[in-house]
């Protein structure tokens, strides 16, 4: 059994999530998903904010942010928002300034999910 209060423990709205996903074990199936399909999203976000190609950058922290809200990482989702609207105003300098809390972000509850999947 997993212990979900590494996730409650840390910010994780783990009751809205479940409201979306309905049991624990979708949950741990979308989870698992989304740390997946970050492998590569992770990665392209910071290629298109270096190549300042705020269209392409706006759709992944879109995605990143709505992926987030479901799982209940409220934090990040909040965060990736600030980053979509600034990427669709064009606005480079604002998703250059707050990049690193996103990035953080990202990386702490990516880390909190590792924890918590590896934790049977």
């Amino acid at each position: 059994m997993k212990d979900v209060s590494i996730l409650t423990d840390n910010g994780v709205d783990l009751d809205s999530a479940l409201e979306f996903l309905g049991d624990l074990s979708f949950y741990d199936e979308t989870l698992e998903a989304f740390l997946e399909e970050n492998e590569t999203r992770v990665p392209n976000i910071l290629k298109y904010k270096d190549e300042q190609n705020m269209e392409d950058y706006a759709i992944l922290v879109h995605a990143l942010k709505s992926d987030a809200k479901y799982l209940g990482f409220k934090d990040l989702a909040d965060i990736a928002y600030e980053h979509e609207m600034a990427s669709k105003g064009n606005n480079i300098d604002e998703v250059n300034k707050k990049f690193d809390k996103l990035d953080k972000e990202i990386k702490r509850f990516t880390d909190l999910a590792h924890k918590y999947l590896g934790g049977e």
